[in-house]
């Protein structure tokens, strides 16, 4: 079995290795194709500590059931399946209560423990789900970013004709872009690349602004009457934007935060008492994989537009060189078996 195992920041190499077997109540996957994200990017440059090397990295999965172990009743050889990354423990409290996602000893494939980027890999069962039939694998393996926009959909409380400012339009940005337009949300999307933007009025953003060469604070304002956005959802993960968010949300808005910087955003009180903003954060996804698989199925996302690239499994270091040469040029790039 090969896999692509990161040996040092900035360098991966392919090995062979022995094919895993799966265990009581697990699946072996052979894995069809793998997306590379963003925070695999921070991984590959050496900017997480929470990962120690070797690394088998990626956690945007889809493949075919090779075999089951001992208990598996739902899978059998030749399944076409997606992964759920979220690796939690099942037992404490959150986990308890359904949060996987907030698990006490949370993992994520490719993350903290090793991921897909390999030709076969071992899950439990319950984090296999299978694909709608004929979807085709390199379409599939953007369930798992469309889950991020699911997860963001539930924490925002968004209702019908909300008006939702998303900052950054890069691949989840633009997830969550389509999860919000399926609620019935109107969506002002921001970015400094126009080449997203445009992707992000395909993908069917009602306003897209370039937030360097545009006058954002008039565009908001039009967008909504002057009155702010109902939800503002900070999909960059820089600190002055999150900062600036504050300004952008209307009196009762809800701000919504899933990237994260080693610098802390200045909040003031002020703002937030004021206006009585909600502030929440949304991480990895909490079993959202039905609901998002459900969306394939019935046509109401199109995954189409985020594909930049298909680079084969041979060539995966160079498909990561190419995007930190270029990250303006790319949305989802994937890597196929």
């Amino acid at each position: 079995m090969r896999s692509a195992k990161l040996v040092a920041p900035g360098r991966i190499e392919i090995f062979e290795d022995r094919m895993p077997l799966p265990t009581e109540g697990e699946v072996l996957v052979r894995v069809k194709a793998a997306g590379i994200c963003g925070s695999d990017l921070h991984i590959y440059q050496g900017e997480r500590s929470d990962v120690e090397l070797p690394r088998i990295l990626g956690h945007e999965l889809v493949g075919e059931v090779e075999s089951a172990g001992s208990g598996v009743t739902g899978f059998s050889k030749g399944d076409r399946v997606t992964i759920d990354p979220v690796v939690s423990c099942g037992e404490c409290i959150s986990c308890r209560r359904g949060y996987d996602n907030l698990c006490s000893t949370v993992k994520c494939l490719g993350v903290q423990v090793d991921g897909g980027f390999c030709d076969y890999i071992a899950v439990p069962e319950q984090k296999v789900y299978p694909l709608p039939h004929g979807l085709p694998w390199e379409k599939a393996s953007l369930i798992e970013p469309f889950s991020i926009g699911a997860e963001v959909l539930a924490r925002s409380g968004v209702l019908k004709g909300d008006k939702v400012l998303v900052l950054g339009a890069g691949t989840i940005g633009l997830c969550i872009l389509q999860a919000m337009k399926i609620a019935g949300a109107e969506v002002l999307i921001t970015d400094f690349v126009d080449s997203r933007l445009e992707t992000a009025r395909r993908m069917g953003a009602d306003r897209a602004v370039n937030g360097k060469t545009g006058d954002m604070a008039a565009e908001l304002s039009d967008f909504t009457g002057g009155f702010g956005a109902d939800v503002v959802v900070e999909a960059v993960g820089m600190p002055r934007l999150l900062e600036e968010s504050l300004g952008y949300a209307a009196p009762g808005g809800r701000i919504v935060v899933l990237g994260f910087h080693p610098e802390p955003a200045k909040i003031p009180e002020v703002m937030v008492v004021k206006k009585e903003l909600g502030i929440v954060g949304s991480r990895m996804n909490c079993r959202r994989f039905p609901q998002v698989i459900e969306w394939f199925e019935k046509g109401l996302v199109d995954p189409e537009p985020l594909i930049s690239a298909v680079y084969p499994f041979e060539k995966i270091d160079t498909a990561f060189q190419d995007i930190l040469k270029g990250p303006e040029k790319f949305l989802k790039v994937l890597i196929t078996y």
